[in-house]
């Protein structure tokens, strides 16, 4: 569904946003690095289905799989996030402890509902961190958010230095509230309401404790229960003034151990999942614990440049509707 945006006029054109679009990327990338102590890695597109190692998201998006002339046997599938892959990639590339490495990651979620944030194309900054066992807590969670959001604050800087023409949009610090919290806040507002009431009032937002139900048994958002412990992550929300809402710029969390990873298959019903690669090399600890995450490129991207549409940053597929009717809302997608 379209967002509706009155009197909106792009402050830069296609040539320009081009170049901005790439002066934001090499900007943030670096910082982030450089904060969270993080070297760049090459990532994968696709892994083979019988290793577990694709990210099931909500457990409901179907992937876009496929075979290959050279090994017909094996089914591949374009990952859907790098969460699983990054894990072992630290543990094979010989990291060491607070030691981490990302990645341009590039999907395709194919059931994506397209809107003004949605696409079915998904760039992301994929990064991942080991940790110490006794460093799995809300305070070294909190304090890598705020590694993040200073790097978001460098990026403002940074941009509106080079494009006078963009405001300040983000606070001097963070706020922490778990959904919990949250939903005693504003209990008789729906889940979305919440986040976008909570986010125009402190305009940055870290929404922590993701996954387990809340009073009326559903979760706040869905989780896989593989990857993000649901004690220990969260999402980074910004308020997008543009849109007038909540926008998400990066979902994270120290990953599940041992206990926490059977506690949440037992939790959805995905016991079965125990029997992968993946799950059995958290069970017997050959896979460090770390702590991980993923940042929209393009979202990113969006917020700073302020821009109403995703297709105003990335090119991708839209409806033949939905790019008449964003002509007439003065948006044009690349």
């Amino acid at each position: 569904m379209i967002l509706e945006v009155k009197n909106y006029s792009s402050k830069l054109n296609n040539k320009e946003t081009q170049e901005a679009i790439k002066f934001t990327k090499d900007t943030f990338q670096k910082q982030l690095a450089k904060n969270l102590n993080l070297e760049r890695v090459s990532a994968p597109l696709f892994v083979r289905k019988d290793t577990g190692l694709n990210d099931d998201l909500n457990g409901v998006e179907r992937k876009v799989s496929f075979n290959i002339k050279a090994i017909p046997s094996l089914e591949l599938e374009v990952v859907q996030s790098l969460a699983k892959w990054k894990r072992y990639a630290l543990n094979e590339y010989g990291f060491l402890n607070h030691e981490g490495l990302y990645a341009d990651m590039n999907a395709i979620r194919r059931d994506e509902d397209l809107d003004n944030l949605h696409s079915v194309y998904v760039d992301q900054w994929d990064w991942e961190k080991i940790i110490l066992k006794e460093e799995r807590n809300l305070d070294f969670l909190f304090n890598e958010v705020k590694k993040i959001f200073s790097a978001l604050k460098y990026e403002e800087d940074e941009i509106n230095k080079k494009y006078p023409c963009f405001s300040k949009k983000l606070p001097d610090d963070i706020f922490f509230i778990s959904t919990s919290e949250l939903e005693k806040l504003y209990p008789n507002l729906t889940r979305k309401e919440r986040e976008n009431k909570i986010a125009k009032e402190k305009k940055a937002v870290f929404l922590y404790q993701i996954g387990w139900p809340l009073t009326d048994n559903k979760p706040h958002d869905g989780r896989a229960a593989d990857y993000d412990d649901y004690n220990l992550n969260g999402d980074i929300i910004l308020y997008n003034r543009i849109l007038d809402i909540a926008f998400e710029v990066s979902s994270m969390g120290i990953r599940v151990d041992e206990n926490s990873l059977v506690k949440q298959l037992e939790y959805k019903n995905e016991l079965f999942k125990l029997e992968s690669p993946f799950s059995k090399a958290i069970l017997n600890k050959s896979l460090p614990y770390t702590i991980g995450g993923g940042i929209g490129q393009s979202r990113l991207c969006m917020f700073f440049l302020e821009k109403a549409h995703i297709g105003e940053i990335q090119s991708s597929i839209w409806s033949d509707e939905d790019i008449t009717a964003l002509k007439k809302l003065n948006i044009f997608l690349l």
